[in-house]
């Protein structure tokens, strides 16, 4: 008999849940003969060929009239979660445990509240989710032999654990569960429970063995040989544990095959958004800009759909970032804000929006307190580099080398080029800003040749912009302009109107009022770079000391600057001197 239901279960022939299912498929059918008697065997044979939304439509339909087999709800449960019903997955799952229970199928009910108690975990339910890994522990103390069971059980239990932080014992959870998985032949418990270790070693600082780990996850992925909710994710865990750790090589090989796997199941909801997410994430790397706003679009609506926020969240940010390098700062500023509705943080690209927007210090405030507020490593190496960028603006060349050495630290550690060649690019412009132009070349060319290995036009370009003041600040006058134009190229293909601005800024004829400063105040600024106090400034524009004054605290406000000292940095940086 099947013990008492706990108070967050659903019991299993609920009117309302049925109802809601059966008007789901209602939704979906707009086929005339869907009422018809074989509407089991149809939708088994949906199932198999992976036709989701029919496969939904037509087992609702026969659940209508038949007491469908545990396995047969099992079916139906996959197929609302792919179709993005995933509260409706939850019912039929646990009604799929009671069928399997009142059939003497204990193990098979195990796996279903397993998977219950996992999807409950990614949904934010602890308590549902503790009380169902509990309730299937209990289940299984009456075998007598140790099977698959026991170690699909073992998932969310390891998920407990890395959210806990308790990186040994969840590597030490994961491990058992492989074992179990590969000793009984249970592909889909081995992938998902190896994919799992590769996760905890990345978080452990063992980078190399963490992405061995996923790759050997992944080739039971694309092999085909696991179940579409592994499939799913597995694929987009991996992927993201790539992108964590700048394994960019990975990221972009894996999100392809991830695209094709989607594109294979056009009714599928689930996993097509997040790997919209990815793609537009990819495809904003290669320049593609156009296309990778559009693509986070559609991921925004597809993840809502299947009632993913935080994937929902994560396209917003994609798009908000692309509108700022583009220079729509309004849609940017509205992207960025749904993001952080979403549950996304919205930093470093906020801040960086405020720079845009001429915020300076709102800009470093974010950045600081981002920082502080952040203790992993790699969490920490999302902010640096934007961190560092608003901190030479505001002239604070100090605190920007201290900050360029814990990210130099963390890439030598993780290991991966695109890290290492971030912190190049961050040595380099700190370099470039402290006068050394030689040094900083060095550092430049070392980060422009990852961004060519990987073909990232945008950072090659900026890196180019550094190579142009560098060369400039070394008397190469061909070197500049070549720099230059190579920079400005890639700028105007792409459409990134700030940088755009930027590069010609200096060009502008002093009456246009570049930078937002009138003529007599880049006078004053200029003299304020070479080192001379208001008394001298006034001696030789023949000013007072008052309008000097004036004059001084005018432009701090109006280029948002702490301090003299981050008023001459300004000027160097942006080539007024």
């Amino acid at each position: 008999m099947r013990a008492a239901a706990p108070p967050f279960t659903m019991p299993r022939k609920d009117p309302k849940a049925a109802a809601r299912c059966e008007a789901g498929a209602m939704e979906l059918m707009g086929k005339p003969d869907a009422q018809a008697p074989d509407a089991l065997g149809r939708g088994r044979e949906h199932y198999r060929q992976r036709a989701w939304a029919d496969a939904y439509r037509t087992l609702t339909i026969a659940d209508q009239t038949l007491q469908l087999s545990g396995e047969d709800l099992e079916c139906l449960a996959m197929s609302a979660y792919l179709v993005g019903r995933d509260d409706d997955y939850l019912t039929l799952l646990d009604r799929a445990y009671a069928a399997h229970l009142d059939a003497g199928a204990s193990a098979r009910a195990a796996r279903c509240a397993a998977w219950l108690s996992l999807r409950l975990l990614f949904r934010g339910e602890t308590g549902h989710a503790t009380g169902w890994l509990a309730r299937t522990r209990r289940l299984l103390e009456g075998e007598k032999r140790e099977g698959a069971a026991h170690g699909y059980v073992l998932l969310p239990l390891a998920q407990q654990q890395i959210v806990a932080g308790d990186w040994r014992a969840a590597y030490a959870t994961a491990a058992r569960a492989t074992d179990i998985g590969e000793r009984f032949g249970e592909r889909d418990l081995s992938a998902c429970a190896r994919h799992l270790q590769g996760r905890i070693r990345i978080e452990q600082g063992r980078v190399a063995d963490g992405l061995a780990l996923l790759d050997e996850a992944m080739l039971a992925v694309v092999a085909g040989e696991l179940s579409p909710l592994v499939t799913g994710l597995v694929y987009c865990s991996a992927i993201e544990g790539c992108e964590q750790v700048y394994a960019l090589d990975r990221a972009r090989e894996w999100t392809a095959a991830l695209a094709r796997w989607c594109g294979e199941q056009p009714d599928m909801v689930a996993f097509s958004g997040v790997c919209m997410v990815h793609r537009a994430g990819i495809l904003q790397l290669l320049g593609a800009w156009p296309d990778a706003i559009d693509e986070a679009r559609r991921a925004g609506e597809r993840c809502l759909r299947a009632s993913n926020r935080q994937a929902a969240a994560a396209a917003f940010y994609r798009q908000a970032e692309l509108h700022r390098l583009r220079g729509d700062l309004a849609a940017a500023e509205a992207a960025y804000r749904s993001a952080s509705e979403g549950g996304w943080d919205p930093q470093p690209g906020l801040a960086l929006l405020r720079v845009a927007q001429g915020r300076l210090a709102a800009a470093l405030a974010a950045t600081r307190r981002a920082l502080e507020a952040s203790t992993e490593a790699l969490a920490r190496t999302r902010l640096l580099p934007a961190h560092i960028e608003i901190l030479l603006d505001a002239g604070e060349i100090q605190e920007a080398r201290e900050s360029c050495r814990e990210l130099e630290r963390i890439a030598q550690d993780v290991g991966t080029p695109v890290l290492g060649a971030l912190s190049a690019q961050a040595q380099g412009a700190i370099d470039l800003a402290a006068g050394d132009a030689g040094a900083a070349l060095g550092a430049l060319r070392r980060a422009w040749q990852v961004w060519e290995e990987i073909d990232a036009p945008y950072l090659r370009a900026r890196v180019a912009e550094l190579t142009a003041r560098a060369c400039a600040a070394l008397g190469d006058r061909d070197g500049h302009e070549l720099q230059l134009a190579a920079a400005r190229t890639v700028f105007e293909a792409l459409g990134a109107a700030p940088d755009l601005a930027r590069i010609d800024a200096p060009a502008r004829d002093e009456s246009s009022g570049a930078h937002g400063l009138t003529r007599r105040e880049l006078q004053v600024l200029r003299l304020v770079a070479a080192g001379k106090t208001n008394k001298a400034i006034a001696t030789e524009l023949f000013l007072s000391g008052k309008t000097v004054d004036r004059h001084v605290s005018n432009i701090l406000t109006k280029l948002d600057l702490p301090s003299r000292v981050a008023a001459t940095a300004y000027a160097y940086r942006h080539q007024i001197v």
